[in-house]
């Protein structure tokens, strides 16, 4: 797994800053006052940085934009990254602006002098989560993350308040190492190896193969991977944090390794993208490898269906009838609508076995939920309202975009097959939301849930507020977030 840059507290030392090598970050309010690290370093610069700021420098830039003076007159340091912050910075703001930082940085040591912010450990989090860089197929590019230290009044306090930070961080690059993962490396079997490697982090993991899904009628499931030479698995991780019996809430994710969207299939243009179907299933395991971490005080359960959609003399056909375990018959309309077909046996299996207090499914799901919201926000449908505005609440708290859609029984209607109970595919109009009506008919009555559709967030091409191009881990923050301020037990 990719690490995150290690990140250490420690009590301010002024005497210390002139002998800091690697770059140092220094913060100045928008009004050009400077704490009493930065009047050091000011000093030291024999007055180089109220210079700029008085020569208008600064001038025109919002919180968490910086600008970088390169090997300053004085200092050790081969860079002064001087960042615009108010002392009483909001959380979104101190974030970015150690995304700032470590965009920055890139390999190098960052020093940053938080002594007087409020928030110095979102500005660590900020710059390690906008630090990550996925290179493992590049030769010659191995390099570490340089350590990033952060200088503050009471280090031990810091440090305390930074450990669940520190695990969302971990969970967040195992999520975007899945989801950036080459599907002839993350094939099923792999992605289900790195599941049970959680076993050392306390996680129960359970992985079902083939015939056990067999025997318990998962036919919706197993007719996605069938023109597959990779087997499906259903992996399951427990974690059991929280007061013995109680009903676990549970994750479930949607683990297709790369779809070429089967008989039905899809253009050559992007195709290579679809290495990011498996994201719902990268985004579950990175919120129980955080959960773990952390110890958190919740019975959570993840689980994620993995397979491969592919083209063969054994794929499922468009017109094909299978069956789900819950019982109802499927007609399979497009073969490349297949992640409802893994969520839908998912969803059954994940009720009838733990029982759970609610249920919450991501998955890249439908092309229509881009058309809709961009890349700037998932959707999410529920048939639960306080566990719905429990999930935007801490995705807006998380800084990742979430957005309501409505369901109704006319969207199900969409739904209905000629030759069989359910079609899973009603066409293009409203193509998110009929999909979730797909779902929603998998999940038992009273039963808290809600769908999210991460197509449009999970990987992007163009850089995000807290990741590079590529895999996001949208997500992990948000149902990491949920689960502390909702599940967890006192």
């Amino acid at each position: 797994m990719t690490a995150p840059a290690a990140v250490r507290f420690t009590e301010t030392d002024l005497d210390a800053i002139a002998g800091t090598a690697g770059r140092l970050a220094i913060f100045v309010t928008a009004d050009g006052k400077l704490d009493a690290e930065g009047r050091r370093v000011n000093r030291l610069m024999r007055g180089g940085l109220m210079r700029l700021i008085e020569g208008g420098g600064l001038e025109k830039k919002k919180p968490g934009d910086l600008v970088s003076l390169g090997w300053p007159a004085g200092l050790t340091a081969e860079a002064i990254d001087v960042v615009v912050l108010p002392r009483n910075a909001s959380v979104d703001e101190s974030r970015r602006a150690g995304v700032a930082l470590g965009r920055a940085k890139g390999d190098k040591a960052l020093t940053i002098l938080g002594g007087s912010l409020k928030r110095a450990g979102e500005v660590a989090l900020g710059a390690v989560l906008r630090g990550y860089d996925y290179t493992v197929h590049k030769t010659g590019e191995k390099t570490e993350p340089g350590t990033i230290t952060v200088t503050v009044r009471d280090a031990a306090e810091a440090e305390a308040g930074f450990a669940p930070a520190r695990a969302a961080a971990e969970g967040v690059f195992l999520t975007r190492d899945l989801v950036n993962a080459p599907a002839n490396d993350l094939t099923t079997t792999r992605f289900a190896e790195e599941i049970k490697g959680l076993a050392d982090l306390g996680l129960k993991i359970t992985i079902l193969e083939e015939k056990d899904m067999a025997k318990l009628g998962m036919g919706a499931l197993l007719s996605v991977g069938l023109g597959s030479a990779s087997p499906s698995k259903l992996a399951v991780m427990e974690w059991q944090g929280g007061t013995k019996g109680d009903a676990p809430l549970a994750l479930v994710g949607k683990g297709v390794v790369f779809d070429t969207g089967g008989i039905s299939i899809k253009p050559s243009a992007g195709l290579e993208e679809m290495t990011m179907d498996m994201a719902g299933a990268g985004v579950v395991t990175g919120v129980m490898r955080t959960l773990a971490l952390r110890k958190a005080r919740a019975n959570v359960v993840g689980l994620v269906g993995l397979v491969e959609n592919m083209v063969s003399d054994r794929a499922t056909r468009p017109g094909d009838v299978v069956t789900s375990m819950k019982g109802d018959t499927i007609e399979v309309i497009n073969t490349d609508a297949e992640g409802r077909l893994v969520l839908a046996d998912l969803l059954w299996y994940a009720q009838q076995t733990y029982k759970p207090r609610g249920v919450i499914d991501l998955a890249t799901l439908t092309g229509a939920a881009i058309v809709a919201l961009g890349h700037e926000n998932a959707a999410a449908l529920s048939n639960d309202d306080a566990l719905c505005d429990a999930v935007l609440k801490a995705a807006k708290t998380e800084g990742e975009g979430l957005w309501r859609l409505p369901l109704g029984k006319g969207y199900a209607d969409m739904m209905k097959s000629r030759i069989a109970d359910v079609k899973n595919s009603g066409g293009r109009p409203a193509g998110t939301i009929t999909a979730s009506e797909f779902l929603h008919r998998f999940i038992q009555d009273d039963m808290p849930w809600v769908h999210l559709d991460i197509a449009g967030v999970a990987s992007v091409k163009a850089e995000t507020p807290y990741a590079p191009q590529g895999a996001s881990g949208w997500g992990v923050m948000t149902l990491d977030r949920l689960v502390r301020e909702m599940f967890e037990t006192d």
